[in-house]
């Protein structure tokens, strides 16, 4: 059993890349089930307004540090995470290990432009990979019961759903306590980045932590108040559970 930390009430396991990989892998060779689940500043701030939220991402089987601020706050609360693990490259690890090892992918999310384009970009990049399925991301409630039994007819090994965050906790939940048997893993925008219809910050500002000033840079209006009021309501939080005060 992996000894788990907690920041602020949410549930890190303190893993690395490789590790989170290896874990990741002996659940597709043992055919069970996993919520693979990525926490940022944002994440967090959501698990203190919605406790449906904060249960299924206590719950979910792999915890990751997605983000330079959580990392940050680990180590500053004495209960460090080795290394931020972030989605959009855990993602294409696993696609590389699928290339790699004939393991079946699924993509459910997105327009069906970016994800066409993406699926060409695929074919190139991991020509032997395995894709059994995709269904883009507009859908109604009446759709969810079809992409269920799809995905469960399929039965891929991974399941990449790129809608944004809560709603794609919400629907893996459900297809997971349905009984849908696969590794689960939401990448929010990775679809749009991945396909070429954004680009990501060049690599001197991700290895620099600065990746979010880029993103706020391309969207400026979608992700203002999610990165810097966000930020500031996290932080403020932090330097309160450093003095021991409720946050």
């Amino acid at each position: 059993m992996r000894d788990r930390i907690q920041i602020l009430g949410v549930t890190i396991d303190p893993l690395t890349m490789n590790e989170t990989i290896d874990i990741v892998e002996q659940n597709v060779l043992e055919k069970r089930p996993l919520h693979l689940m990525g926490v940022n500043a944002d994440k967090i701030n959501q698990c203190h307004t919605d406790e449906k939220i904060k249960k299924i991402v206590n719950e979910s089987g792999i915890i990751n540090a997605d983000g330079a601020s959580v990392v940050l706050a680990s180590k500053f609360l004495g209960t460090p995470v080795p290394e931020r693990v972030a989605g959009i490259d855990l993602m294409q690890c696993l696609l590389e290990l699928s290339n790699k090892k004939g393991y079946s992918v699924y993509f459910f999310g997105a327009k069906e432009e970016v994800l066409q384009d993406m699926l060409k970009v695929f074919k190139i990049d991991y020509p032997n990979l395995i894709v059994i399925g995709h269904r883009n991301g507009y859908f109604s409630e009446n759709d969810e019961k079809d992409i269920q039994e799809d995905i469960r007819e399929k039965t891929p090994d991974f399941v990449f759903v790129g809608i944004t965050s809560p709603k794609k906790e919400y629907i893996i939940q459900k297809f997971m306590d349905n009984g849908v048997n696969s590794v689960f893993m939401g990448v929010g925008g990775s679809f749009d980045v991945l396909s070429g219809h954004i680009q990501r910050a060049p690599l001197w500002m991700q290895k620099s932590n600065l990746e979010w000033l880029f993103r706020v840079a391309n969207e400026p209006k979608r992700l203002f108040k999610r990165y810097f009021v966000g930020n500031i309501t996290f932080i403020r939080k932090v330097l309160k559970a450093k003095r021991g005060i409720k946050y």
